[in-house]
């Protein structure tokens, strides 16, 4: 697409990619980009009453250190207030909360590897 941000297309990439890595594993996508003034949150999903809240690191190499560890103690209470947000405004069951970090980065073949740290924080 002419005009697309490069960058702003590997994340949409990257993002897609972990939203297809935890339907492959049986779990439904509630949402993908929820944005309130806050913030944002790249993917929340559900799996048997458990909602995660996944922040997904998308890179082109691992040259300046994994995606994974962009993923400060800051950027964590701001995770955990957005998703008190969505918890708030969408009022969605569930027995059970999980913050996962996934890491995307080309596999060299055109394709992404996925890699996620469940229970991240």
């Amino acid at each position: 697409m002419a005009g697309t941000d490069p960058r702003r297309q590997v994340g949409a990439d990257g993002e897609a990619a972990v939203a297809r890595w935890y339907e492959a594993r049986g779990y439904e996508v509630l949402d993908r980009n929820w944005r309130v003034r806050e913030g944002e949150l790249d993917l929340v999903v559900r799996l048997a009453g458990t909602v995660v809240f996944c922040e997904v690191k998308t890179r082109r190499s691992d040259r300046f250190g994994l995606p994974v560890e962009a993923v400060t103690v800051r950027k964590q209470q701001r995770l955990r207030l957005l998703a008190a947000r969505w918890l708030d405004m969408r009022h969605v069951g569930h027995r059970a909360l999980r913050f996962d970090v996934a890491s995307v980065v080309p596999d060299g073949r055109g394709a992404w590897t996925v890699t996620v740290l469940e229970h991240a924080f």
